[in-house]
């Protein structure tokens, strides 16, 4: 997760595999953590389906369109005022991503949790000067 400014503020353990966003936050109780805290979230389209309550939601995602559903006019606005909140966020994990590390890890999940946490603190040290 990261802040408004894109600066990461939380990472989660590590998970064996390739595990969707959805299943980890899922497995984190992420929805729990948010609303014990007063806080919400902007999220992409790969968590839609996670927070289902309509009259409070904590996660907001975008509309999605299918072949037999367009998008209305407002809905487009919608997406698009999201993915303007959301451009810092993609910083942020961009910036992470600049840790080639993490592309060529192959150790157990235990340990890369170890190794993120640790990417974790460099990169907001970074971030802070």
């Amino acid at each position: 997760m990261t802040d408004e400014r894109g600066c990461l503020i939380w990472i989660s353990a590590a998970r064996p595999r390739r595990t969707p966003d959805i299943t980890a936050a899922r497995h984190e109780h992420i929805l729990d953590h948010l609303r014990a805290a007063g806080l919400g979230a902007l999220a992409d389209l790969g968590f839609r389906g996670l927070d289902n309550d309509v009259l409070d939601p904590v996660i907001v995602t975008g509309y999605t369109a299918t072949r037999a559903h367009k998008l209305t006019p407002g809905q487009k606005d919608a997406n698009r005022v999201l993915a303007t909140g959301r451009a810092p966020v993609e910083h942020g994990f961009a910036h992470l991503k600049n840790w080639r590390t993490l592309t060529k890890l192959r150790t157990n999940p235990a340990r890369a949790t170890h190794l993120l946490r640790a990417l974790f603190v460099l990169t907001n040290l970074e971030v802070n000067r």
